[in-house]
């Protein structure tokens, strides 16, 4: 009760800041946007069991942004004192003085603003100490040092914990906030055979700490991991389907998401420059977005620039229904925002319902990819290129661990050759994703 009764004594003292620094900002402009986000945590790690460190965290970020006849000064500060606030406003203005004036510049459209920003549920504090912190590391890393002898080494346990409170206010008399939560604990091992060796991590992550998995399960779900890639095979080079596991499935719908970034369409450079209400993935997918998900670990009230969060059909039937944008790309493109400032929200990507295994017999031969490495993703030509590693599929059965191994193909193509979404939903982010079976790509090996 004592963090809930701090944390709210907190946030009213943010908003009173922010509400201060609008009242002393408007002697400069009459469009002015002021947010503060501030952020109080424990990071703890072990190594073999010991406790390794241990490091608090809390900042704060006061963030002022004037515009005067269209011109732009941001400036921020890390000290909420009177003194560095108006300092912070005095540097934005003057700014805003040498900036060239840009006739998409301003604060967002009032009619868009969430002057009444709902309880979302993402605020569940826990007392953040170094004991529970340490114990929940180190039982993961116990577990996972005994769950099979093969496992010779740990790079560590570490658990983090931290809560965040944002307000924001402007110049159309919006001032609202909100607090969240975050929990979350990993271990990674070092599993050795004949001497090979590999490493693999687990991780668990959530809103509320009683949503996550034990450590027990981190433990052994990273050793099971370690133990299934030893004496991973190169393959030849070949074309074949690939099934991206759940887990790596949800950063096709990241590069999707960055395609369909407002910046990037007014800028054009996207892949899917021209196709807004065009066909983009098989008929029966559909994306929906959700900002307003209960404890979701992509949901929020409002965006950086107060803008309402709404639900959105972001793909459907196939055809993609929207940008995500925010005020000034939007006013680039000659739309309204959509209240992404932030990136994106809950995504749910519509699935078949199959598991794991049975796409797997679906696939009947191929690559399941488990860990992809590299950047070689480019969002202006779609060209998509990763170093993989994962298992090789012979008649739908695992055969053996492969790596070394490089996937190319066009994010364009690889998004219309989605044959089936499993129903092995990954829950760990802002994408609601399960295994992805894309029909064929082009695998290079030895």
């Amino acid at each position: 009760m004592d963090v809930i009764y701090n944390m709210i004594q907190q946030r009213n003292f943010l908003e009173n800041i922010v509400d201060q620094a609008l009242n002393l900002a408007h002697a400069y402009s009459n469009e002015v946007e002021v947010s503060i986000i501030k952020t109080t945590g424990i990071t703890v790690s072990t190594r073999y069991e010991k406790l390794e460190n241990v490091e608090f965290n809390s900042h704060n970020i006061l963030d002022i942004t004037i515009f005067r006849q269209k011109r732009k000064g941001t400036a921020l500060s890390s000290d909420l004192h009177e003194k560095a606030i108006i300092s912070t406003i005095e540097a934005a203005a003057n700014i805003a003085c040498y900036t060239s004036p840009d006739p998409y510049s301003g604060i967002a459209d009032k009619e868009l603003l969430a002057f009444n920003s709902m309880n979302l549920d993402l605020f569940h504090p826990i007392d953040l100490n170094t004991k529970l912190s340490a114990a929940l590391a180190s039982t993961a890393e116990k577990t996972a040092l005994n769950h099979d002898n093969r496992i010779i080494s740990t790079e560590g346990g570490k658990f983090n914990g931290y809560f965040t409170t944002k307000v924001f206010g402007n110049s159309h008399g919006m001032l609202q906030s909100y607090t969240s939560s975050q929990y979350s604990l990993c271990c990674s091992v070092i599993a050795s055979s004949n001497g090979i060796m590999e490493q693999n991590y687990a991780y668990t992550l959530s809103r509320s700490f009683n949503d996550l998995r034990s450590p027990e399960w981190v433990g052994q779900e990273c050793a099971q991991r370690a133990v299934d890639h030893l004496h991973s095979k190169k393959i030849k080079t070949t074309e074949s389907p690939v099934l991206f596991s759940a887990e790596i499935a949800t950063s096709l719908f990241h590069h999707l998401a960055e395609a369909i970034c407002g910046n990037n369409v007014y800028q054009k450079s996207t892949f899917l420059l021209n196709y807004l209400k065009k066909k983009i993935f098989p008929s029966w997918m559909s994306i929906k977005e959700r900002p307003h998900i209960l404890k979701g670990l992509g949901s929020a009230p409002f965006d950086s620039e107060g803008v309402q969060t709404l639900n959105r059909t972001i793909v459907e039937n196939g055809i993609l229904n929207s940008w995500i944008l925010n005020s000034y790309s939007a006013r680039k493109i000659g739309l309204k925002t959509t209240g992404h400032a932030d990136g994106i929200y809950n995504w749910y990507i519509n699935y078949q319902n199959l598991s794991f295994i049975e796409l797997i017999k679906n696939m009947h031969r191929g690559l399941i990819i488990t860990s992809v490495m590299g950047q070689g993703v480019n969002i202006i030509t779609g060209n998509y290129s990763r170093g993989v590693s994962g298992f090789w599929v012979e008649n739908g059965n695992i055969q053996y661990p492969v790596n070394e191994i490089t996937i190319a193909g066009n994010l364009k193509e690889m998004f219309c050759n989605i044959v089936s979404i499993g129903c092995d939903t990954e829950t760990r982010g802002h994408i609601y994703c399960g295994s992805v079976l894309i029909s064929s790509m082009k695998i290079a090996g030895s």
